[in-house]
């Protein structure tokens, strides 16, 4: 009776069930602090810029944010990471592989946002979890593009685009009279010492 009440609130506690369930199927992206998961691409972004995640990693990563709040203990991540290879040893593994992700999302050992250890059990992930159908990371990664707010009214973008224009034209201008000047400044000094340009000539 209580295994099944435990595997029930397991399942809650992942915010999706299987899409075989027929209801409420796995969205595509979760959503985690400065993060965001693509389940589709497999693929981890932060403020979204791709990191990248090694396979193990990433499927403990997985297996973690599916049950957030929720332990997951360390004999399913053995059975998620590892299902067929009997010659590794265990426990050093899933301690290393957990300890990667803890350095990919910034965990330290006085402050775990992310993964708490459970002694003699194993782990929980308890960041606040939200789930999108869509990644956010496709216009993230060209913020640095957008528009400045002070720009973003018509006769702002006039005046600047105005001001930009005139500073180009200035800039030409003076190069044009820095020119003119310089070439000027050779004729006279020609002009000024006639025999010196008689005397330079074979």
């Amino acid at each position: 009776m209580d295994t099944g009440l435990a595997l029930k609130d397991s399942r809650v506690g992942t915010g999706y069930s299987s899409a075989s369930d027929g209801v409420n199927p796995r969205p595509r992206c979760v959503c985690f602090g400065v993060f965001q998961l693509d389940l589709q691409q497999k693929q981890l972004f932060k403020d979204g810029i791709q990191v990248n995640v090694q396979g193990k990693v990433y499927q403990a990563l997985v297996a973690l944010v599916e049950t957030p709040g929720g332990l997951v203990t360390r004999d399913v991540l053995r059975t998620r990471l590892w299902p067929r290879d009997t010659h590794l040893n265990y426990d050093a593994n899933v301690n290393t592989t957990v300890n990667k992700l803890r350095q990919v999302l910034g965990d330290t050992n006085g402050e775990s946002k992310y993964i708490e250890t459970i002694p003699r059990k194993g782990y929980s992930f308890v960041a606040k979890v939200n789930y999108v159908d869509r990644p956010e990371h496709a216009t993230s990664n060209w913020k640095f593009l957008n528009t400045p707010n002070f720009l973003s009214s018509g006769p702002a973008r006039i005046w600047f685009t105005a001001s930009v224009i005139a500073l180009m034209m200035a800039a030409i201008l003076f190069g044009a009279a820095v020119t003119l000047y310089s070439h000027r400044t050779v004729q006279h000094g020609m002009a000024a010492h006639p025999d010196a340009q008689q005397h330079s000539k074979p």
